[in-house]
């Protein structure tokens, strides 16, 4: 049975309503957290500054292993 390009059309539309609160409700979380994470860099920047470095520095060292 062959799938015509309305049927294809179909499933689509009741994919994209079917997962749109899903997609909603991940776009709101993450902006949650994004702004969390704007505090917390706003509040410890010397504490982001030395973790940064140090996921660098294992980075670079896993990297030149190979």
């Amino acid at each position: 049975m062959e799938t015509t390009p309305q049927q294809l059309e179909d499933r689509a539309r009741e994919l994209q309503a079917k997962l749109a609160p899903q997609i909603e409700q991940a776009r709101e979380a993450l902006g949650t957290f994004n702004e969390k994470a704007k505090a917390f860099i706003r509040e410890r920047p010397g504490t982001c500054l030395l973790g940064a470095l140090a996921v660098g520095y294992l980075v670079g060292r896993l990297a030149s292993r190979r």
